[in-house]
Order: C-alpha cells, then structure tokens, then sequence
C-alpha cells in the first residue's frame, strides 16, 4: 500500500478536480466580489473574508472554459498558494464543491505530456475514484510568478481606497 493523501474535489463543468487539504483553509458559498479595475482576465476581483482581502480567481477562465451562471452551487475555496514572496491566501471559483476523497499514491497517475505548447505543471497527477478520474491541481503552480505578484498587489490597492471592500 502507498501513502494516503486527502483531496477536496469540486467541479468544473463536467470535470472532476482536486486540491490537497493541506492547501484549503475553508470552503464558503458565494459571496459578490468587487471588481477591480484594470485586472487580469482570470483575476474576478476581492471578497472581505473577516477583514482581510482575498483576490478570488476564475479557474474557468484560467482555463480557458466559457462562463456560466452563478447558482447555488457556485462556492469560493479558499486557499494558501505559496509563491517567492511568501504564503498568499487566495479564493478560487468552483462551479460546485463535492467532497474530501482519500488516494493513495498509487491510484494517482503522472501528468500526461502534450507536447510543448500545452503547459500541465500544474497539473499534479490523474487520480482514479470510482472508474472516474480526477484531475488533481497544484495551486502553487497553477498561477506564473507574475500572476502571484499581480494578486499579492490587490491589498495594497484596497488599503489605498482603490477598492471599496465587499460584504461577506
């Protein structure tokens, strides 16, 4: 037997993904984001989580999925990416969060190769659950070194008023 890993699996569109625990402070129901200007596509805008501003990213837009609707399934995972300058807590759009599963790490397959001009390093492995499979992100990859320096930005353009903070 391999080790044991816990993952939280949620959807996007019809796509099973996963996350390690380890990386997820908390999962909330949708809350409105506040929009800042002149962001990035996948960067949807802030939520006020207790005071602190979390930038919220789209993952369908970061990968290239069209948009839908927001519904009652719609949940933001809050999570910790680590990037050069530290430890950033960032949301994360999912069209509906599913469960905790547990793999061990030989249910879990290396990230297929496409050859290089598709870039899957955040793309940890393929796990399989049930003759499904799983697609299992790596958050602190998922996002270029430029990208996580763009989100580290977002509080200082809350503190300096260019935001005003949403309700949570």
């Amino acid at each position: 037997m391999g080790k044991t890993n816990q993952y939280l699996t949620f959807r996007l569109e019809d796509e099973q993904y996963a996350v390690s625990v380890y990386s997820v402070r908390e999962v909330l129901e949708y809350v409105p984001i506040t929009r800042l200007p002149q962001s990035a596509a996948y960067l949807k805008g802030v939520i006020n989580l207790r005071g602190m501003g979390i930038p919220v990213i789209d993952l369908r837009t970061k990968f290239g999925m069209p948009d839908v609707p927001i519904t009652k399934d719609t949940s933001i995972i809050v999570l910790d990416i680590q990037g050069r300058e530290g430890l950033l807590i960032t949301g994360a759009l999912a069209d509906s969060v599913q469960e905790v599963i547990e793999l061990e790490d030989t249910e879990i397959e290396p990230a297929p190769r496409f050859g290089n001009n598709l870039s899957v390093n955040y793309i940890q492995g393929i796990g399989k659950k049930d003759g499904k499979f799983i697609i299992i992100l790596d958050m602190d990859k998922i996002l270029s070194t430029d990208e996580v320096i763009d989100l580290s930005q977002v509080d200082t353009r809350i503190a300096e008023g260019q935001v005003p903070e949403a309700k949570v």
